[in-house]
């Protein structure tokens, strides 16, 4: 019996030695999760394009986009950072851009101190925009671009619309700043910041010189442009609303911010004869100064295609609060055309823009709502 228990012990023994050993976790790929990578040259776009998955850092460093070409950085793995350094350029050619496009998640943009991307846009500018003549390409697409930042990003000449933000959300612009104005003779349709189908949107730190709105919210939810200074342009719009696929525009504040030497100051509009909504739009604590045509301008027409307004497009719980300024002697305070009964739930206080003409036709008033 001692010698069959002795048999049995050491035959187990022999089979847990016999075990195969657990295979060894696999070490992170660290080589490919902290790799930074430099582009520079007149290759430099191509090369990024190629090798962007490659890295975790990506360094844009004067590079030279050739004519006709997108500084393609959509698809990037997640957690990428991208820097630009020095004078990023974009060769001449006639197309619609644009000339850099971002996508991915967790994606940080950062340009460094003293860096500048430049559009090149005098040789586009000839006073029409996107409405005819040359074709301009747009500058930057910040498409399917989710809980990421863009900082300190200077954009100069832009041929026309500078950022596109469209699909995105929980997106976050700080300290950027765009200068066109060496256009201000022939530029045209230079939108600082687009904004379309995207939620959670906030611009921050904003210093925008152009030719056209500094902000122009097309449809979207929850966006905040706070702390900005407009000058040059069309001020801070919502619109226009309609004609799209997507006309819903649902809570925007712009905050603390400043509109100066522009066409408008605050503005709403939307499309003649198309459906959609516009709710909980508030201008909070806004300065305006040299505003040549309206201080605050809502036009449910402003395609001007009926000579009418229309009430499709609804415009409800509208808010200024704080808003005040000069607009010049040849412009208007206030002007307002609605539809009938489409206007409904506007809340003003504190409002004291000045120096402009008084407008006696605004049509279809909201109740508490004055022109004067």
């Amino acid at each position: 019996m001692v010698q069959l228990a002795t048999a049995l012990l050491f035959s187990a023994a022999a089979v847990v030695l016999a075990a195969p050993a657990p295979a060894p976790t696999a070490a992170p790929d660290l080589a490919k999760r902290t790799t930074t990578c430099t582009f520079s040259g007149s290759n430099g776009a191509s090369s990024a394009s190629k090798s962007k998955t490659s890295c975790s850092t990506i360094i844009i460093s004067a590079v030279a986009v050739p004519s006709g070409v997108t500084l393609d950085l959509t698809g990037l793995n997640e957690g990428t950072h991208v820097i630009f350094e020095g004078e990023t350029t974009f060769g001449y050619e006639e197309w619609s851009g644009p000339l850099v496009s971002v996508s991915g998640t967790d994606i940080t943009v950062t340009g460094a101190s003293g860096s500048y991307l430049n559009g090149n846009g005098a040789d586009y500018w000839d006073g029409e925009g996107s409405n005819g003549g040359k074709t301009k390409p747009k500058f930057f697409y910040a498409h399917d671009l989710y809980s990421s930042t863009i900082t300190d990003v200077y954009i100069q000449n832009a041929p026309v619309q500078v950022f596109s933000i469209d699909t995105a959300s929980d997106l976050t612009l700080t300290g950027i700043t765009i200068d066109n104005s060496a256009g201000d003779a022939e530029g045209a349709n230079t939108d600082g910041f687009d904004i379309g189908s995207s939620t959670s949107i906030t611009i921050s730190g904003a210093n925008v010189y152009n030719q056209d709105d500094c902000v122009a919210i097309n449809s979207g939810t929850d966006i905040t442009f706070t702390g900005g200074v407009c000058s040059g342009g069309h001020g801070l719009s919502v619109g226009s609303v309609g004609g799209r696929s997507d006309n819903v525009v649902d809570t925007v504040n712009f905050l603390s911010s400043e509109v100066k030497n522009s066409q408008n100051g605050c503005r709403i509009k939307t499309i003649s004869g198309d459906t959609g909504s516009v709710s909980g739009v508030t201008y909070k604590d806004i300065t305006l100064s040299e505003i040549t045509k309206y201080g605050i301008y809502v036009s449910q027409d402003y395609d001007g295609t009926t000579g009418e307004p229309t009430n499709g497009i609804t415009i409800s719980n509208f808010i200024l609060d704080n808003v005040s300024g000069t607009v010049e002697s040849t412009g208007y305070n206030i002007w307002i055309e609605c539809g009938s009964g489409s206007c409904t739930d506007w809340t003003w206080t504190s409002v004291d823009v000045t120096g402009g003409k008084t407008d006696s036709d605004c049509l279809n008033l909201p109740s508490g709502i004055s022109c004067s």
